[in-house]
């Protein structure tokens, strides 16, 4: 194996020049110690667009001193970078996660230069992309120059990202801590339930998808009892440990990837990292595989869940936006939300609280004005909140705005009745008429 040299990161960035398009590695993959040396060069670089998903931990997109040198240009906002981008000195593209590899590899968003975390070199001289293979792959496969910061905290992951040590154009040593989210305490009421309705829809021999967030772990609190599962999901989290452990997720009847457990990306606590730290019963993958609906479609009985911001009483889904104000992104909930559709006894799922932490109604009239709308009306199926579940596929404007009354907060369903009443006419309360019209409560 050839023998790595290590520079520091105020040399490695020097790769970075005035006009160049620069990718940041996401999620807990995020090279914190490469961005803050970059962003020490604000006062020689200009126009430098940054391109990123989610980023996490201590990095400052916002800081009024970095306007003049970097446009931040994000594929999926996050928390980190939601003010910068509703700003002057921002914007959002909207697109698929599963389209991402293909904008970059067909040289209509080349990168000039990729900055990532792996973990250090085997004896072959391998690094992996760790815990976030998604668009990275794409991006390390075409930047113009690549650099690593080498982190021994970064776990060596197996499936599609691993990158010989002769690919990067520098590489720094930086230990650190990676970034931790953990959502299992202290759920609240409304969640647990959720999390109970949506467990009751999930049937053995069912393949996962599921997200991170206080209602996908109130959900996999719930399957002890399921026999079977497969795991194949857009990103990973740490409730998916103890099902995995135990037997639950074996993955023995999937048909792609029968015995793993695919994912994209992960986010969660040390423990989900050592987890998957050379485990091949991880694999992760490219995003432009792993959210394909050609290749979700082929496994038996998916169960997609994903959440909403606000959802119209036609099922137009809002899962990206407070109005005009860019909140989120709209990621990966239609490449599972339609390839689950497509799968043999599939389950696609909104699930969301019936009310903002404000006490405003999630279910509304109409979304606001300037909403984007993530999941259609027409790709719209199970819709779960903590007053029940509702099957919107194949029901008329009418019927399906019925049942989403039927689940909303009960302070808010004499304002949408009333809604309901001036777009449609006389309002009926829903009545179980057959199967297939069946409406669930707990």
């Amino acid at each position: 194996m050839m023998i790595p040299t290590y520079v520091s990161a105020d040399q490695a960035v020097k790769y970075v020049q005035s006009g160049d398009r620069v990718f940041i590695h996401g999620s807990a993959a995020t090279p914190v110690h490469l961005v803050k040396a970059l962003q020490n060069r604000h006062w020689e670089l200009k126009n430098v667009e940054l391109i990123s998903i989610t980023t996490l931990g201590d990095v400052d997109f916002n800081n009024p001193v970095h306007h003049k040198s970097f446009f931040f240009n994000s594929l999926f906002v996050s928390g980190a970078t939601r003010s910068v981008v509703n700003s002057d000195y921002g914007d959002y593209v909207p697109i698929f996660l599963s389209q991402i590899p293909q904008l970059i590899k067909s040289g209509q968003m080349p990168v000039d230069v990729a900055m990532v975390q792996v973990s250090p070199p085997d004896a072959h001289g391998f690094c992996s992309l760790g815990t976030s293979v998604d668009i990275a792959r794409a991006v390390v496969d075409t930047a113009r120059y690549v650099i690593a910061q080498v982190n021994p905290n970064m776990p060596r992951t197996h499936g599609d990202g691993f990158v010989h040590v002769s690919k990067f154009d520098a590489l720094v040593w930086h230990e650190s801590d990676l970034p931790e989210v953990d959502y299992s305490l202290n759920a609240k009421p409304a969640v647990v339930q959720i999390g109970e309705n949506v467990a009751s829809l999930i049937e053995d021999g069912a393949t996962l998808q599921v997200g991170i967030g206080a209602i996908p772990d109130q959900v996999l609190k719930n399957l002890t009892h399921h026999k079977n599962l497969g795991l194949h999901t857009e990103m990973l989290s740490d409730g998916v440990i103890p099902l995995i452990e135990n037997g639950v997720i074996n993955n023995s009847l999937k048909k792609l990837n029968r015995g793993k457990s695919v994912t994209s990306f992960m986010v969660g606590t040390r423990r989900l990292y050592d987890f998957v730290n050379d485990n091949p019963a991880v694999r992760v993958m490219d995003i432009g595989y792993v959210n394909d609906t050609s290749i979700i479609r082929q496994n038996q009985k998916v169960t997609a869940i994903n959440s909403a911001l606000e959802l119209d009483l036609t099922g137009q889904v809002c899962a990206d936006s407070l109005g005009t104000y860019q909140y989120s992104g709209i990621g990966g909930q239609m490449d599972f939300i339609h390839g689950a559709s497509l799968s043999e006894g599939g389950k696609p799922i909104i699930a969301l609280p019936s009310v903002t932490s404000k006490g405003e109604s999630r279910i509304v009239p109409f979304l606001r004005e300037g909403a984007g709308v993530v999941t259609t009306r027409g790709h719209i199926h199970w819709v779960v909140t903590e007053y029940g579940m509702v099957d919107l596929f194949g029901k008329s404007l009418k019927q399906r705005a019925r049942e989403l009354i039927s689940i909303a907060h009960p302070d808010h369903r004499e304002a949408l009745e009333k809604a309901f009443c001036e777009r449609f006419g006389s309002y009926q309360r829903p009545a179980v008429t057959s199967l297939s019209e069946r409406v669930f409560h707990p």
